[in-house]
C-alpha cells in the first residue's frame, strides 16, 4: 500500500499584522509548535511571527513547494486577499489545528520540553 503524505503552505504574521512570512512543512503541528515557541526561524523569531492566518494541504511535496514559491513573490495584498478568502478577520487558526489534529496542551509542552533539553 501506498503511504499519504502531506505538505502544507502556511502563512503566519505578528500580533499587530505587519509582516507576513509564508513557509512550507510536511507537519504543520510541528512547525506551528515551534513558532509560537520562538524556535521556528530566525526571521520568524525577530519578528514575532506566531499567528497562523491560512493554510492549506498538498499531498505531493513538489506541489506545496511550487505554490510556497508561488505565493512568496504576490504583493503584499494579494496575499491578504488569499488569507481572507478563508479567514476573513485574520484570526490565529492555531488553536482550532490543535483541536482538529487533538493536540493537547501537554503534549505541546511535552514537544517544547525536549526541543529545549536537545
Amino acid at each position: 500500500m501506498r503511504k499519504e503524505y502531506q505538505f502544507f503552505v502556511y502563512i503566519l504574521s505578528n500580533y499587530e499584522r505587519t509582516t507576513l512570512y509564508v513557509g512550507f512543512t510536511n507537519n504543520i503541528i510541528r512547525r506551528m509548535i515551534e513558532h509560537k515557541n520562538g524556535l521556528g526561524s530566525k526571521f520568524t523569531k525577530l519578528y514575532k511571527l506566531t499567528d497562523l492566518l491560512y493554510y492549506e494541504q498538498h499531498q505531493y511535496v513538489n506541489d506545496a513547494i511550487s505554490r510556497e514559491k508561488e505565493i512568496k513573490k504576490w504583493r503584499r495584498e494579494k496575499k491578504i486577499n488569499l488569507i481572507k478568502s478563508k479567514n476573513k478577520m485574520m484570526n490565529d487558526l492555531s488553536d482550532k489545528l490543535f483541536s482538529e489534529y487533538d493536540i493537547s496542551e501537554k503534549e505541546i509542552k511535552d514537544y517544547v520540553g525536549s526541543l529545549k533539553n536537545n
